[in-house]
């Protein structure tokens, strides 16, 4: 099992381009990893990189709240400032904003590689360059991409990296942080426990390396097995093939879509991502996925863990479709 576990890391590694100088390591999702981070720069008990008064973190108004609270709390926890680069009236976020909010104090700028409530994709290629020029720590949720976007987090200004396998078509309970080893390094252990200690005393303990220093507790070994043969699965079809499949799917649903009188679709011209968004006048979103849900017809629907972007659009809950592979034209 063991070495069955260690394999599956070397495969996600392989996955999403890490480098020499990275690492990987297991959590329960992207939410576990995302906290990881946050609590790890922020926990005060004498880790050098922990956040303090007078230090900005810097998030964008797309997230998940994953990728939001747990820099909230952060910020209260260490004293430091949570500025928020906030989208405009269609959701979208612009590199002059965020070079605005970027200064000497800036610790730490997290974003989302694709919104998950509107599947607009912002530039974070370039705004994570910016962060890292600014000399921050980086954070990309990559939930939303991983599936069928290339990652190559050798060629990104990304320190930190995280993913979920249940959207990569993997078991749900299992995902991972990546990043680099020198920005792990700095994480103070969100579990402590077993196997993440080199030693112990009744008094004191010491932390083992990484990647078991960040992976305290019984692990989700056939969860890792799983989320690499998911891997395994996308690569077998490819990534480029599966991308191209669900942006034309992706058009073909908006397009449909604004074509119905009535019907608003959030970022029409977002053609890069799998996720299609939209309003009906008149209409709560729980009563279209229930008759959709009796056509066989799988969708999302309500504020999708977003409420603050969900706020900045109009406040109207949503239905939200995201295609996949397996997904048809006729369907």
């Amino acid at each position: 099992s063991t070495e069955a576990f260690e394999r599956a890391r070397g495969a996600l590694a392989r996955f999403i381009g890490l480098g020499e100088e990275h690492g990987l390591v297991f959590t329960s999702g992207t939410t576990e990893a995302l906290n990881t981070v946050a609590h790890g720069l922020s926990a005060g008990d004498g880790v050098p990189a922990s956040l303090g008064p007078g230090d900005e973190i810097v998030v964008t108004g797309l997230e998940h709240h994953a990728n939001l609270i747990p820099w909230q709390r952060a910020a209260r926890r260490s004293g430091a400032t949570l500025r928020v680069l906030a989208a405009d009236a269609e959701g979208r976020v612009h590199l002059d904003e965020l070079a605005a909010l970027l200064g000497p104090r800036t610790r730490v700028f997290a974003m989302t590689a694709c919104a998950n409530a509107t599947g607009y994709r912002p530039p974070y290629e370039t705004m994570l360059r910016m962060a890292s020029e600014a000399g921050a720590l980086t954070v990309l949720d990559a939930a939303q991409a991983v599936s069928h976007e290339t990652m190559d987090l050798a060629s990104l200004d990304c320190d930190f990296m995280a993913f979920s396998s249940h959207k990569m078509y993997g078991p749900m309970g299992i995902g991972a942080l990546a990043g680099r080893l020198a920005a792990l390094e700095r994480l103070s252990p969100l579990r402590l426990g077993g196997d993440m200690v080199d030693w112990v005393t009744l008094e004191d303990a010491a932390y083992a390396p990484l990647p078991s220093r960040l992976e305290g507790g019984t692990q989700n070994v056939e969860g890792a097995v799983g989320m690499a043969e998911a891997a395994r699965f996308i690569e077998g079809i490819g990534r480029p093939r599966i991308d191209a499949h669900v942006r034309r799917l992706r058009a073909r649903a908006a397009s449909g879509l604004a074509r119905i009188d009535g019907v608003r679709v959030l970022n029409p011209d977002s053609t890069d991502s799998a996720i299609v968004a939209f309003l009906a006048r008149g209409v709560h979103p729980h009563d279209i996925g229930t008759l959709l849900d009796e056509r066989g017809i799988a969708v999302r629907t309500g504020h999708h863990c977003a409420m603050p972007l969900i706020e900045r659009l109009g406040g109207e809950p949503t239905t939200r479709a995201s295609f996949a592979a397996y997904n048809t034209e006729e369907e």
